[in-house]
């Protein structure tokens, strides 16, 4: 089936907690490819950074303090745009208010910091997404679709990388913030190979930790007669390529694999299907499907249940312990 179109899924309005690179994208996304509008938006940081941020993507007015936003009237949905270490508490705040969460990835730092955001959700009856855009992106949704066409056979293999080179970003270098490349690159192909192959039977991973911050990290999930290998690292740029094999062909996504982008499938070392799922943004298709979950009344998406973030929360939990990477003054 098709990605939607994110034009037609019903308009709501969104506040934005956190003002930062991914706010920003989020925001041109809710803007210029989908009918919603964002009305407000805050950075407990400074006024003054939330107030440069609404002014450069008209994004309404301006706020300081979580609170005063969350009390309008007027917030549908509030995407929580905060960093790593603070997922949880803004969006327990936002869930509270009564308000309906989108929660970028990684859900959290751990499991029991997800497990509190979606007890507190469960609790108000209110709608909370985990924020992997890739999950409805329109190649991926292809990919599904050749997966359950059965060209390629049963997926046997998944091999996926995420490879920046992000020394430069100081968030990524402090413990402090739950920086590193697990978090914020690792969790896309662990994604990925949750999205094809589901829950491993087991993980097994090797990293190195500098100053509380991994850099470098392998990961092997295996499952019955089916193994996934994938690896991250912030040290340097790499392919960020993904492949689903299967016993009679293998899908090929290009890099970046995690954003829009295109595919091959190959069979007997013949192209015989392409897709070009390359469009402006991408945030937009998420965006959307929150604006279409609530207009059903549903408390969770069906292309990222509440399930899945829980698999995949849990196995990154799995990788820090095999690996030892500790945050500090962790909750």
């Amino acid at each position: 089936m098709s990605a939607p179109d994110p034009m037609q899924a019903p308009a709501i309005r969104w506040g934005i907690l956190g003002a930062g690179g991914i706010a920003a994208k989020f925001a041109e996304a809710v803007k210029n490819y989908t009918q919603s509008t964002v009305v407000a938006a805050a950075s407990a940081s400074s006024l003054e950074k939330a107030q440069a941020f609404v002014a450069e993507h008209d994004a309404g007015d301006a706020y300081q303090s979580y609170s005063e936003l969350l009390a309008r009237d007027d917030i549908d949905a509030v995407y929580v745009a905060t960093t790593h270490n603070n997922h949880h508490e803004p969006a327990i705040l936002a869930i509270e208010a009564g308000k309906h969460v989108l929660v970028e990835k990684a859900f959290a730092q751990n499991s029991a910091q997800a497990e509190a955001i979606l007890a507190a959700a469960e609790k108000a009856g209110v709608f909370v997404m985990e924020a992997m855009w890739t999950r409805h992106l329109p190649h991926i949704h292809e990919m599904r679709d050749i997966i359950e066409s059965g060209v390629i056979g049963d997926p046997v293999v998944v091999m996926a990388d995420h490879g920046q080179a992000l020394t430069w970003v100081p968030r990524l270098m402090q413990a402090e913030l739950a920086g590193g490349a697990l978090l914020d690159l690792g969790v896309y192909p662990l994604a990925f190979a949750h999205d094809v192959l589901g829950k491993p039977e087991s993980l097994t991973a090797v990293g190195q930790v500098v100053d509380g911050v991994d850099h470098l990290t392998s990961m092997v999930l295996s499952y019955p007669g089916r193994q996934a290998s994938l690896h991250t690292t912030l040290l340097a740029r790499t392919d960020n390529y993904a492949q689903v094999v299967g016993a009679k062909g293998r899908i090929i996504i290009d890099g970046v694999f995690y954003s829009p982008t295109t595919l091959r499938v190959i069979v007997d070392d013949e192209v015989v299907r392409e897709f070009d799922g390359r469009v402006d943004n991408g945030f937009q298709f998420e965006a959307a499907e929150v604006a279409r979950c609530l207009a059903a009344g549903l408390t969770e998406s069906p292309i990222m249940p509440w399930s899945a973030t829980r698999e995949i929360m849990a196995m990154m939990d799995e990788v820090r312990a095999q690996i030892g990477l500790v945050y500090p003054n962790e909750k």
